[in-house]
């Protein structure tokens, strides 16, 4: 295909084929040996192009890490709909976030185990991407818990959707002394303990209001 018919095609279905490409690129060779060049290549278009889309092979090889999460979270729907409680929920996507990373059989926990200090530095520039998407997927379920009285209807339901996506990833990929995110257990209690009392509450009771300046 020439770059010319590439460069017609709407922006999302660009970068869709250079993450496609990058994902094949890293199963067949892995991070460390998977370039630019060769991600451009197997896409069809020019480096130029490539850097048009994604500034460098951290942030492209990211982008890829979070489509790979995203997968994991398409196909958690319906489990999540099973669930009763928002406490529950977020406890329970804790578990499914994880899941992404641990699955044996899943090239993120290949690529994760084999060349863990690139993987730590991609999968860190691709964490700006997956907050925003994280927050979208969780937006129907805050939504939700609102109409259930589970969250303060005062509470800006942009703000928790997002609140909730960064819990999510923290518990899930940063290691802890106090709370084993692989007991479900353990992370129910936090997220009663920590999260649910800071939904529970009415937003405008917080000592000194919340357009107080903090200086």
């Amino acid at each position: 295909m020439s770059e010319a018919s590439t460069d017609s095609r709407p922006t999302s279905t660009v970068s869709g084929r250079l993450l496609d490409s990058t994902e094949k690129l890293l199963a067949d060779k892995g991070i460390r040996a998977t370039t630019m060049q060769q991600v451009a290549e197997t896409a069809g278009v020019s480096r130029a192009w490539l850097y048009r889309h994604f500034p460098d092979k951290s942030t492209l090889i990211g982008a890829a890490i979070v489509r790979l999460n995203e997968s994991f979270w398409s196909g958690a729907v319906g489990e999540l709909d099973r669930i009763e409680g928002f406490d529950r929920q977020v406890a329970a996507g804790v578990r499914i976030g994880r899941g992404a990373y641990d699955d044996p059989g899943t090239l993120l926990m290949r690529l994760r185990t084999e060349e863990p200090d690139d993987f730590a530095a991609c999968a860190g520039a691709g964490v700006s991407g997956l907050v925003p998407d994280l927050s979208a997927f969780w937006r129907p379920y805050v939504e939700a818990a609102t109409d259930r009285g589970e969250i303060h209807p005062a509470h800006d339901l942009a703000e928790v959707s997002e609140w909730v996506a960064r819990v999510l990833i923290s518990l899930g990929t940063v290691p802890s002394e106090t709370i084993d995110p692989d007991d479900p257990d353990a992370v129910l209690r936090h997220v009663r303990r920590y999260l649910m009392p800071g939904l529970r509450a009415d937003p405008r009771d917080v000592a000194g209001g919340l357009d107080t300046p903090l200086g």
